[in-house]
């Protein structure tokens, strides 16, 4: 594969932030994701809830009515938070176990460890560590292979040093997975409109996104969704996902950028939304610093 460097580049540093999801029952899902997955309340309402790691939001959850969930439409495939060792991989994973929890898989991907469920509603949640840059398989054009064979869960687990339950502080979002309709449009959208870079290539299936040097920001496939509709606001599931630019110059850039083709749903002085080819809301923050 020849990695497709866009003309235009969104700033290096730039990663998820925030992913918000609608909800059936708010309450559920608040309590699964504090005491299975292990963060933390920031705020809530009666009918809303932003979780996070310290102070970092991480998840907001948006109550709705009637919400329906569709496999085959457009939306989120799965969200993964990135914790900072091997040693904070197996102690989560020893609480998994613990509990009972409904892990569906565990995976090591070359550059990363990583363990799967799903939510009592069916969102996907990965869990993982990056290894260290000198274990990824980089070629010489930039592309980052990934792989997909059993985790050595035992030598997860040997790592382990403590029975805590929670994400540790340094846990982010390192990736978003989304369901898309047609791979082919998102890679053009992605790296033409969005300045992202694609790091590594599965054809018609999968595609994986990056901005710099990481193996991938944003994924997309169609294994579920392949020409399936966009999801819309009563359906269950991704409502929105935030990338955080770092840089206020880049941030405007993107933005002057994204406006030469595409209108804007929403703006301030911190951030702007839009939507993309197949119905999903990014919105574009200005990190604070």
């Amino acid at each position: 594969m020849t990695v497709i460097i866009p003309k235009f580049r969104i700033h290096e540093k730039t990663h998820p932030g925030k992913v918000t999801l609608k909800v059936n029952n708010l309450q559920k899902e608040m309590a699964f994701y504090i005491e299975t997955i292990g963060l933390s309340k920031l705020s809530s309402t009666e009918t809303s809830a932003v979780l996070g790691v310290d102070s970092r939001p991480l998840l907001e959850l948006k109550e709705i009515k009637g919400g329906q969930a569709s496999l085959t439409k457009t939306g989120l495939y799965h969200m993964a938070f990135l914790v900072p060792k091997r040693k904070d991989l197996g102690n989560i994973l020893y609480h998994l176990l613990t509990i009972k929890a409904p892990i569906t898989g565990a995976a090591d991907h070359g550059y990363s460890e990583a363990i799967y469920l799903d939510d009592p509603e069916g969102n996907g949640i990965e869990i993982y560590h990056d290894k260290p840059r000198e274990k990824w398989d980089i070629r010489p054009d930039g592309e980052i292979v990934g792989v997909t064979v059993e985790m050595d869960a035992d030598g997860v687990i040997s790592e382990a040093d403590s029975k805590t339950s929670q994400l540790p502080v340094g846990t982010v979002m390192g990736h978003v997975h989304l369901k898309v309709a047609d791979v082919e449009k998102t890679e053009k959208f992605y790296t033409e409109v969005f300045g992202l870079s694609l790091k590594n290539n599965f054809g018609r299936q999968a595609k994986f996104f990056a901005a710099g040097d990481y193996h991938h920001h944003i994924g997309a496939n169609v294994w579920q969704s392949e020409h399936g509709q966009e999801i819309t606001a009563t359906d269950l599931g991704l409502e929105s996902l935030t990338l955080e630019i770092p840089d206020k110059t880049n941030f405007q850039e993107v933005k002057e950028h994204i406006l030469t083709t595409q209108e804007l749903l929403s703006e301030d002085t911190q951030s702007f939304s839009v939507r993309e080819p197949n119905g999903l809301l990014f919105i574009f923050h200005l990190e604070k610093a």
